[in-house]
């Protein structure tokens, strides 16, 4: 008897460690949420509109994080290894994902009226991060907006290959630590896309950027610096919204906004809703959007804690690579495209 029960306590705690029981993505039906309401929140608050438009102040923030980040960078040159690897996870993780959000502000062109800017202040916002992302993640993640969770378009949804294998505490935990590398690869497998003139010159400038600083300050500062980039997006606190936004934690919902005061250090990407709702607001603002139309944001599930979500999707069995909401098609996005009321 005593066998039979450690046998099933065995198979229960393997079943918890290395396998789960989802088999597939939550397909929906319907077109994604936020278009629709926009469109009501629009036709009850037409003030919101007010808050449209760049805001340069934000420009002060990103030159701010690459100062902080070169300052560090000259800062490590002479550490232990050791010494450089835990400055690159508290402060290089904390600004260089800091500055990847700065490249998603940029993306929507939320900085400054000009695309110009835009783009040269997205080269700035990578070179303290060592890794040019800025133009290939403008492409992807337009396209997020317009078709969200539309199967074969929407990149940031894992693909069906990460949804079998990382199921179980385990291999969810080595989920989370390879999110750079699934985050940024799997656009390149799903749905590649061209080299442009924007994306080599994106390359190569933060590659010149690399050289520079390993000749003048070693190889120690590239690595704090590229490190920093990656450590940022593995279990870090700030790395808790890439789960946050669009994570099913409640079946009912698939995107969710994040409260916290970590939204000081992330352009308030933590809005998510809000965001999504009006991708025309830059982060800055978006506390307004919520105080606005509280009718629509409060009584929606939130977050309070970023750190909680990564422990508890590592935790809870229910929840996997699998977990995102898909769609075969979205017609909010031929909506967009044609450029009908609502939609400005």
């Amino acid at each position: 008897f005593k066998l039979i029960c450690w046998s099933q306590w065995a198979k229960q705690v393997v079943i918890m460690a290395i396998g789960g029981k989802k088999e597939d993505f939550i397909w929906s039906y319907t077109d994604e949420p936020h278009l629709t309401r926009r469109r009501v929140i629009l036709d009850k608050h037409p003030e919101i509109r007010k808050l449209y438009g760049p805001d340069p102040t934000e420009i002060i923030a990103v030159l701010a994080l690459c100062s902080v980040q070169f300052a560090m960078a000259y800062f490590v040159k002479d550490l232990s290894w050791g010494w450089m690897l835990f400055w690159a996870y508290w402060v290089g993780g904390t600004c260089n994902h800091s500055l990847s959000l700065s490249v998603h502000e940029l993306s929507h062109g939320l900085m400054h009226k000009s695309r110009t800017v835009n783009l040269l202040l997205g080269y700035l916002s990578n070179l303290p991060q060592g890794i040019p992302t800025a133009v290939t993640f403008r492409k992807y993640h337009l396209e997020h907006h317009q078709f969200q969770g539309v199967d074969g378009v929407d990149v940031d949804i894992p693909t069906r290959l990460e949804g079998q294998i990382f199921q179980g505490s385990i291999l969810k935990t080595i989920f989370v630590i390879l999110q750079p590398f699934t985050y940024s690869l799997r656009p390149l497998f799903v749905r590649p896309k061209k080299a442009c003139v924007k994306t080599i010159t994106n390359f190569v400038v933060v590659a010149i950027s690399d050289y520079i600083i390993f000749q003048t300050l070693g190889l120690k500062s590239v690595v704090y610096l590229v490190s920093g980039t990656f450590l940022g997006m593995t279990f870090h606190p700030m790395a808790g919204h890439l789960l946050a936004e669009h994570y099913t934690f409640l079946k009912d919902q698939e995107t969710y906004s994040y409260y916290g005061w970590m939204n000081k250090l992330a352009f308030n990407v933590g809005y998510h809703n809000e965001h999504h709702d009006f991708p025309q607001i830059p982060g800055s603002r978006l506390p307004q959007v919520r105080a606005m139309a509280p009718e629509f944001y409060n009584t929606l599930p939130h977050y309070d804690s970023w750190m909680y979500i990564l422990i508890d999707f590592v935790k809870r069995a229910d929840l996997s690579a699998y977990s995102r909401v898909m769609r075969k098609s979205n017609t909010s996005a031929i909506i967009r495209r044609a450029g009908m009321p609502g939609d400005e």
